[in-house]
């Protein structure tokens, strides 16, 4: 049987609130680092400063991510993308490393497609490769950051990854996410579980296959 979502006074009704707010206060403090960005990327990327993506939120229901583009389109002798590593840009490794690449998913937050804390938006194919347990992570609002980004981010297995992400679907509270957001700010300044142990960039999700537990 699938997996049903508590109902949360503070989930459905004062977190939304608090994000518009927060979000709209956090964006228009950073709205010239913001502008600033937005031209050395478009410079760097010929031209696009943004990355657009469709992504799973709430429900699974899908929307379009936003995120500074970090890396150019430059592809190989037979037309396919070079590994990230070889695409990222001096600015964009900059951007990246000091997680303002997220800036623009404020934008996510005031649309009321994401949320300042929960679960990170990933693949749209990931959808079918979930567990049931690890689908829970859509029950809520994807996040800019959350309990998986403050507890090791890219350097955390995917299995490890949802663990962190379900303990949140199942925790969530006013004092989770100010302990989230504060420690987030930490993990900014240091710089901290940014890539994985192998690449650039976090391997992709294969599913659960071989794996206990109820996965397909």
């Amino acid at each position: 049987m699938a997996a049903t979502r508590r109902k949360s006074v503070y989930i459905d009704f004062f977190k939304p609130f608090f994000d518009f707010i927060i979000a709209l206060v956090m964006f228009s403090i950073a709205s010239p680092i913001f502008c600033l960005l937005v031209i050395l990327l478009a410079i760097a990327n010929s031209g696009k400063p943004f990355f657009f993506q469709p992504r799973p939120g709430k429900d699974e229901r899908i929307f379009k991510l936003i995120k500074f583009k970090t890396m150019t389109d430059a592809k190989d002798a037979a037309g396919n993308l070079l590994p990230d590593a070889a695409r990222l840009t001096r600015i964009g490794n900059f951007v990246r490393r000091s997680s303002l690449d997220e800036l623009p998913q404020l934008l996510n937050v005031l649309l009321g497609q994401m949320s300042l804390v929960g679960p990170r938006p990933l693949l749209v194919e990931y959808l079918p490769l979930y567990s049931e347990e690890q689908r829970k992570r859509h029950f809520v609002k994807p996040g800019i950051t959350g309990w998986a980004q403050i507890n090791g981010r890219n350097t955390l297995s995917w299995e490890k990854k949802f663990e962190y992400d379900v303990y949140y679907v199942e925790h969530a509270s006013v004092v989770l996410d100010f302990k989230i957001l504060l420690l987030t700010l930490k993990k900014v300044v240091k710089s901290d579980g940014i890539n994985s142990a192998t690449s650039a960039t976090m391997e992709k999700f294969t599913g659960n296959l071989n794996k206990k537990n109820g996965n397909s």
